[in-house]
């Protein structure tokens, strides 16, 4: 399966009647391996806090998230896997793999719960694979 097809398929699916209002695949140093068309262009200094978010976890939390340039409130996640931040109605769920970035962005009706579902039972799957 081509990493566009986990992103169409799997991230993009839908959940509930609902889906994730973009996704992507991205590499820990930055690099997209898939993304929707309506994934936000992101800066290169936007995934190197992310990642350092994921060495030290908190760092991420003064200052909040960004994505595209818009500013996510970092919210509960696990500590060196998954970061969630929330904006408004919507937010975004990031899930580490072993070598990747799984990438959720929601707005209602989408809920947080459902974006989390989404985002990391690939991102374990993935894991699992030792992706």
């Amino acid at each position: 399966m081509s990493w566009q097809q986990y992103v169409d398929e799997h991230l993009m699916c839908e959940m509930e009647g609902n889906h994730l209002t973009s996704a992507a695949i991205i590499g820990q140093d930055g690099n997209v391996w898939a993304q929707s068309t309506s994934f936000p262009q992101f800066k290169p200094e936007e995934i190197a806090g992310i990642m350092r978010d994921f060495d030290e976890p908190g760092s991420l939390a003064p200052t909040g998230l960004y994505l595209g340039g818009t500013k996510y409130m970092v919210i509960q996640g696990e500590a060196g896997a998954v970061i969630r931040g929330k904006k408004g109605p919507g937010g975004v769920t990031v899930k580490k793999t072993n070598q990747a970035l799984i990438i959720g962005v929601y707005d209602e009706p989408m809920t947080a719960g459902q974006c989390n579902m989404v985002v990391e039972r690939l991102g374990d799957y993935l894991v699992d694979q030792g992706l």
